[in-house]
């Protein structure tokens, strides 16, 4: 790596590198004052890319009993020593703007811009609960520029190593 690379936080999301089970819960409107979730099983294959200084999930659930997948690219930044995330889904069909951050006494935080309605927001990314085999992903948006937050998203990865490497919606 070049004079001057950042290389601290490179390793951060290696824990999430394998096959996981995931319940995840979504919150029915997205800063509407909802109280209602839902919840799916899905499936997430996270693979290393960049050269080491990234990777890519491959992200499977239902969603309104129609297949949904989604993919998380993970990308470190070497001049500022962060972590950017972006993602992309089957639903919106666009590669959201990034989170940026990293990973701090063993939980990460990242934060962007995007826009909801129309209307510009920040969106918090919080991984916490980290172990070889459990981690916990948060998403929250904030429509004041970030003074009170609304979790819309919760996911509770759980290790399964018996998936098959390509899996599909069957194996849900």
């Amino acid at each position: 790596m070049s004079g001057g690379a950042n290389i601290a936080g490179v390793h951060g999301f290696d824990f999430l590198i394998g096959k996981w089970r995931v319940r995840h819960k979504t919150l029915r409107g997205r800063l509407t004052g909802s109280t209602d979730w839902d919840e799916a099983e899905a499936i997430d294959i996270v693979r290393p890319a960049f050269a080491g200084l990234g990777n890519v999930g491959r992200f499977k659930r239902y969603v309104d009993g129609k297949p949904y997948e989604g993919m998380p690219i993970r990308l470190y930044d070497l001049k500022l020593g962060k972590w950017r995330i972006y993602w992309l889904d089957t639903i919106d069909h666009r590669m959201e703007p990034p989170v940026i951050g990293g990973f701090k006494d063993g939980e990460g935080l990242f934060v962007g811009n995007d826009t909801l309605r129309g209307e510009s927001i920040k969106v918090r990314f919080i991984w916490s609960g980290i172990s070889e085999t459990t981690a916990r992903w948060e998403q929250a948006f904030s429509p004041d520029d970030g003074q009170t937050w609304e979790t819309n998203s919760i996911m509770e990865f759980t290790r399964d190593d018996k998936l098959p490497d390509i899996p599909t919606h069957a194996d849900l």
